[in-house]
């Protein structure tokens, strides 16, 4: 059987027992260092390639939200109706009270709920509620007022006193 490089060189005499274990220690020790570093670098990698991941989720959300705000600027700015009229019909904003100036056709319509105040641009426009509720499928923070019939609260001392829905006010 043939012996080894160390064996060998122990034999002729060119290395003795502390050099070769140093040698044989220094050999593991580099192999330690090798994979310590290879997994550091393995690790380094995958933490890459998992924010690459998030960042192009984000930028996919981004661009999904930009189409939906699309799409309901489309859909209301082929639907919106022109207004024109001296009636003012008052709603609400948040806690602010707006209003828009309409015809006695068009506040009836609003009253019973066959047309909605939605945002648009700066300033507020009346749509079909069919469109609002595709619009607020996308986003409902852009519907601002949409007449529905509420329920009654059975223990409602007021239930008796229903407010008409023509009420101007």
């Amino acid at each position: 059987m043939a012996m080894s490089l160390q064996e060998q060189l122990l034999k002729a005499g060119l290395s003795n027992e502390k050099k070769a274990k140093k040698a044989k220690k220094s050999n593991k020790k580099n192999r330690e260092l090798k994979r310590e570093v290879k997994a550091a670098v393995e690790e380094k990698r995958q933490a890459e390639v998992e924010k690459a991941k998030e960042l192009n989720q984000q930028l996919q959300q981004e661009v999904k939200n930009k189409e939906i705000q699309a799409q309901i600027i489309q859909l209301i700015s082929m639907n919106k109706l022109s207004l024109s009229g001296d009636i003012k019909y008052n709603f609400t904003d948040g806690s602010n009270i707006e209003f828009l100036l309409v015809d006695e056709k068009t506040r009836k319509q609003l009253a019973n709920g066959l047309l909605a105040i939605v945002q648009f641009e700066d300033d507020y426009a009346v749509i079909p509620a069919v469109v609002a509720e595709k619009i607020a499928l996308r986003d409902d923070s852009r519907i601002v007022s949409k007449s529905e019939k509420e329920e009654v609260d059975e223990d409602d001392p007021y239930a008796d006193y229903v407010i008409p829905d023509d009420l101007m006010w």
